[in-house]
């Protein structure tokens, strides 16, 4: 079923479904569209990339990264809910794994597989729909310091995402891989319906994580402009980057080697192959 535009009912608690991005794909807790000032939305999560948008090429006839053999089966032999009807499910359980209160207060409750997936499909290209996210944006505006007709990224910017790196940090990677290759066959059917018939969603997941793994770690003070509303990088190849990279960019060097060092653990489990912390995949 299509996502639609829905708006959050005043007072609504958000549930724990972003795990498997908050860890599996770090990135996502703490991504926004674009370097802004923050602005909050109406939550949209369409069912469908934005018209345009290039697609990765369908598998071929094999997966590269098949969940069968990268993870052993999961113990549970109860039958999964319908994916339109998990919500209750994967939140219940994720909010389990984060065991942290805090962490429903950042994420949208109504189709967290789709929001997630749709998110994860996005990461490696060039921007990704804030009305498509799991979570809430960071509270607040970027912030920059001016001086001298010149821009840069403020190294407090990076307080703005301590609640999304608590959870990341909290999340054991072998708890949350079992879950998630539990629940796989609903990730499996979002991304089909999401317009990947011939797709496999983990090869994609793994697609994402490499490319937030080759992101680069550039000496501060980030140098920013302001052409108009949105800033940019003031370097050309950073601001070429990928919404993913982009996003660990702007976490800190702290934060972003916390988060690569997640993402390598959780990579080595869904593929069995574990990338050294100097290693940059492209």
């Amino acid at each position: 079923m299509p996502l639609k535009k829905k708006r959050s009912p005043a007072g609504l608690r958000l549930l724990s479904a972003v795990v498997v991005i908050g860890a599996v794909a770090a990135g996502v807790l703490v991504w926004r569209t674009a370097m802004r000032p923050a602005r909050e939305g109406t939550p949209v999560a369409p069912a469908q990339a934005p018209p345009g948008t290039p697609r990765p090429a369908a598998a071929a006839s094999a997966a590269r990264h098949p969940i069968a053999l990268a993870v052993p089966a999961a113990a549970s032999t109860a039958p999964l809910p319908a994916l339109d009807a998990s919500d209750a499910d994967v939140a219940g359980a994720l909010l389990g794994l984060a065991g942290d209160d805090a962490f429903a207060a950042l994420l949208h409750r109504d189709q967290i597989i789709r929001r997630i997936v749709a998110t994860v499909d996005a990461l490696p290209r060039q921007s990704v729909a804030t009305e498509i996210l799991p979570v809430r944006t960071p509270k607040g505006a970027l912030l920059v310091e001016r001086t001298d007709g010149s821009i840069t990224l403020s190294p407090r910017n990076a307080e703005r995402y301590a609640p999304y790196l608590q959870v990341v940090q909290k999340v054991d990677p072998k708890a949350l891989v079992a879950w998630y290759v539990r629940h796989y066959p609903l990730f499996q059917q979002a991304y089909r319906d999401l317009g990947y018939p011939k797709g496999y969603f983990n090869d994609r997941l793994v697609v994402a994580i490499d490319d937030m793994l080759a992101a680069p770690e550039p000496p501060a003070p980030l140098q920013l402009q302001q052409p108009k509303v949105f800033f940019r990088y003031a370097d050309a190849d950073l601001e070429a980057r990928s919404a993913g990279q982009k996003m660990l960019m702007r976490l800190g060097p702290a934060g972003e080697a916390q988060v690569k060092s997640k993402l390598r653990a959780l990579r080595g489990l869904l593929t069995g192959s574990v990338l050294p912390a100097a290693t940059s995949v492209h």
